[in-house]
């Protein structure tokens, strides 16, 4: 009894379409949705660490002393709770995919701008604060 099911399933599996695409000669379908890699904009991150936090796999790591965002692609599932936890809006979901990498590695560092410092506040009448 199970040649026959055997049978059927391969004859049935000799004309019918294959199940998956074939990727790089037929593009995958990218929709406003999907998740391809995470983006950063250096120059609006204020290294809050919110982003490290959120990171259920820890692929994220900010330094504030040396002013450094670096993310681990290896280590990061594309789970986009790093871009919703962000409050500049620095991090985005980008929908293309990245290129296969051919060794281990995969990480990627950079300098961000950090947070802003305050100017010292002008007196009423326009004369700046004495310095001590």
């Amino acid at each position: 009894m199970s040649i026959f099911q055997m049978t059927k399933t391969v004859v049935k599996s000799l004309f019918s379409r294959p199940a998956t695409l074939m990727y790089p000669h037929k593009p995958a379908k990218i929709t406003p949705i999907t998740r391809g890699h995470v983006k950063i904009e250096p120059s609006k991150c204020i290294t809050c660490r919110l982003c490290q936090r959120k990171c259920p796999t820890q692929a994220i790591s900010v330094d504030p002393k040396e002013k450094s965002w670096e993310i681990n692609q290896m280590r990061c599932i594309v789970c986009s709770a790093c871009v919703d936890a962000c409050p500049t809006k620095c991090l985005t979901m980008e929908t293309q995919y990245r290129p296969a990498m051919t060794a281990r590695g995969g990480t990627e560092k950079y300098m961000v701008a950090g947070p802003k410092k305050k100017e010292p506040a002008a007196s009423a009448d326009g004369a700046m604060p004495a310095k001590e």
